[in-house]
């Protein structure tokens, strides 16, 4: 692939593994790109906390999609001007493209009685609690209860329940995307229209040459920005079969499973540039 690429990557189930939360086979991978200049694009459900944590621990400097497509954070020196329409937080450019959090909580919180018990948000739940649910450390389960823009929900009813439940939150006018442990309760937004504004933004700065994007996910609410990518990779899970989506040209699904999958994927689809530590366009300033 001669021209330049940016990856967009999801996490829990992609870059990290399922169980484990390690991404140790990606890492030799991740550094090549890091040498070549391709930004990797962190695009989850998790919180601008918890991604933060996760870039430092794995050196990315790129911008990050949270909270499934519904904020980007764009590092200043991105480009060379601050995009239209965000707004200066700190060392970042900010798109929002939703209501916040609170907003939705309400939502929640207005739901017919009939309701009451079968689920727990994340706003309900202890830090001890979500540990205990999620796997995570009880540090890490503090970071991911700091959500500015949805709410994660674990379903504890029947199918037909929540099928029910899912109906009143959409009348409400909210957006119900599905993880690989949660269903999200947000705004209109997702990570294909994350993915796309973004490109468009790298595309002005970089101006004639014409940027890829790769997109790597394993669950239903990262169908959007597989289906926006100029590539989509669907990394194989222990626990599901791959998501249907729409896209019939230029899908990989990997054979190996989570971090594992996702090196397996770049290396088929990018041996130049892990094979050489000058990309062809830089796109960073």
């Amino acid at each position: 692939m001669n021209q330049p690429v940016i990856i967009f990557s999801d996490l829990d189930g992609t870059l990290l593994d399922h169980f484990t939360y390690e991404s140790t086979p990606a890492l030799p991978v991740i550094k090549q790109l890091n040498a070549a200049n391709v930004p990797i694009v962190l695009t989850t459900s998790k919180t601008l906390a918890e991604v933060l944590k996760i870039q430092a621990d794995l050196n990315i400097k790129a911008p990050l999609i949270i909270e499934n497509g519904a904020a980007i954070f764009i590092p200043k020196n991105t480009f060379r001007v601050q995009p239209k329409n965000t707004l200066s937080m700190g060392q970042y450019w900010v798109k929002s493209f939703c209501l916040p959090r609170q907003h939705w909580l309400e939502v929640i919180k207005d739901a017919p009685a009939k309701f009451k018990g079968l689920y727990q948000g994340f706003s309900t739940l202890t830090t001890e609690e979500l540990a205990e649910l999620t796997g995570l450390s009880n540090a890490d389960a503090e970071l991911a209860k700091n959500r500015q823009y949805g709410e994660p929900i674990h379903w504890r009813g029947d199918e037909q329940s929540k099928r029910d439940f899912i109906e009143y939150l959409e009348k409400s006018g909210a957006t119900v995307l599905f993880g690989g442990r949660f269903f999200h309760v947000c705004g209109n937004s997702d990570k294909g229209q994350a993915l796309t504004w973004l490109t468009e933004h790298y595309q002005k700065n970089i101006g004639a040459y014409t940027i890829s994007t790769i997109a790597l996910g394993d669950g239903k609410n990262d169908i959007a920005m597989l289906e926006a990518a100029s590539i989509a990779v669907q990394i194989r899970s222990p626990v599901h079969e791959f998501p249907v989506i729409n896209k019939t040209q230029n899908v990989i699904q990997t054979q190996e499973y989570g971090p594992a999958g996702w090196a397996e994927a770049i290396q088929h689809l990018l041996p130049e540039s892990l094979s050489s530590n000058s990309f062809s366009t830089k796109i960073y300033n």
